[in-house]
This record gives structure tokens, sequence and C-alpha cells, in this order.
């Protein structure tokens, strides 16, 4: 039995540091893509290449609260113990990207709008999102029954995902400060052929970096399940000695 757990995990690893192998490359190919491919925008110059790194962070942080939804509704149903630790996994990394969004559009939108938030329709809904798993996540850490937390959580994650659709569509409904759809038929599809390369690139990085993210995160929880698993088992042991 443990010799053919060494086998797995042997088997396993090399995926994995491919997996990190291929995330790194693609991020420094999307970066050099970034400075360095993409041309210069003709109205708000050099600070217009955040949107490399707004947009594709934006577009992962709603993939990841859609895989939480999803997860979530599937522990909801089946009670997998995997797809709990999928919907935290993806609710965790989907915080993350979440701020790194809050951050880089004020640092966007102060040079191009002259100020650096505004509480229109997009960064309201964004910022209650992010303020949404922040509840998710307290939930996981400081309720005691584990179950109750989940099941909880597992509510937050629905009700934060209904938030996220609203915050995707809240450019479509409504006239906001934030810039109208820059792909898929927008303003934005007469982009230059680079800057769609470009925003094609970074948006592939970013979306694999999320994948490794998750896919360790639910390997954590897995080991450290195993972990308490075992130290029960010895404790049992020694009592009964």
């Amino acid at each position: 039995m443990n010799k053919s757990k060494t086998l797995s995990s042997v088997e396993v690893r090399p995926w994995i540091q491919a997996h990190l192998a291929l995330t790194l490359v693609w991020i420094l190919v999307a970066l050099y893509m970034i400075f360095l491919v993409a041309p210069e925008e003709s109205t708000m110059g050099e600070i217009q290449r955040i949107f490399y790194i707004h947009m594709p962070i934006a577009v992962v942080a709603l993939t990841a609260y859609a895989v939480a939804f999803v997860a979530s509704m599937a522990y909801l149903v089946k009670r997998s113990r995997t797809a709990d630790d999928i919907a935290y996994a993806s609710a965790e990394v989907g915080f993350v990207f979440c701020t790194c969004v809050l951050v880089t559009g004020p640092l966007w939108a102060k040079p191009v709008w002259g100020i650096w938030w505004t509480w229109d329709a997009r960064l309201t809904s964004t910022f209650v999102l992010w303020l949404l798993f922040i509840s998710y996540l307290m939930l996981r850490v400081y309720l005691i029954n584990p179950d109750r937390a989940e099941v909880l959580a597992a509510v937050v994650s629905i009700i934060g995902f209904a938030d996220a659709v609203f915050d995707y569509m809240s450019i479509r409904w409504f006239r906001t400060q934030h810039p109208q759809p820059v792909m898929g038929g927008g303003p934005g599809s007469g982009l230059d052929p680079k800057m769609k390369l470009t925003v094609a690139v970074s948006l592939g990085a970013f979306l694999c970096l999320f994948a490794y993210l998750v896919r360790q995160r639910v390997a954590l929880a897995q080991t450290a399940r195993e972990l308490s698993r075992l130290r029960r088992e010895y404790s049992s042991r020694e009592a009964r000695a």
C-alpha cells in the first residue's frame, strides 16, 4: 500500500512541475508582449498597458467565482468533499485576483479619469463581490462546526455568483464610468491585432496560473485532512496502549 502511494506520488509530481513551468513561461511571454510587442495606445499612452493585466485578472476572478459556484452547488447536492475543496480553493484564489482587480483599476483610472474611484455599477458590484468572498473565507475560518461552515459558505458562494453575473453585465445594462466591453463586438473590436493577441496571451497566462493555484490548494486541503486522520489514529492507538 505504501509502495503504491509512493509510486503514485512520483508519477504525479512531474505533471505538477510541468504545469508550474508552463505557467511561469507563459507569464514571461505575456509580460514580454505587454511591454515590448503591444503598440502604445494613441490616447492614454503607456498607462494603457495596465489594461493587459487588469482585464485578464478580472476575467479570471469571475471565472474563479463561477467555479466556486458550480462546486458549491455540487457540494450541496452530493456532499462531495472534493467539490467542497474545489469551491474553497477557487474562492481563495478568486479573492486574491479580485483584490488585484481593485488595486490595478484605480491605478489605471487616476491618470485617465482624474479620479481613483467612483461608485458606478461596475466598480460598486466588484467591491460588493470582494466583500462577499471575504465573508465566505471568514465563515470557513471562524465557524467551529465545519459542516455548518461548508453549507453557509456554499450559500454565500451562490449569492456571490449572482453578483458576479450582475458585475459582468453592469456595463451593458447601465451607463458607467467604466469603459464598455473591449472584446466580442464592443468598441474594442477595432483593437490593433497585436493588442488583441497580447490580451489573449495574458488571459491564457493568468488562467493557467489560476488552474495551478487551485490544483495546489486542493492538494494541500487533502493532505491536511489525511494528516488529521493519521493524528487521530495515532492518538487512538496511544490511548488504547
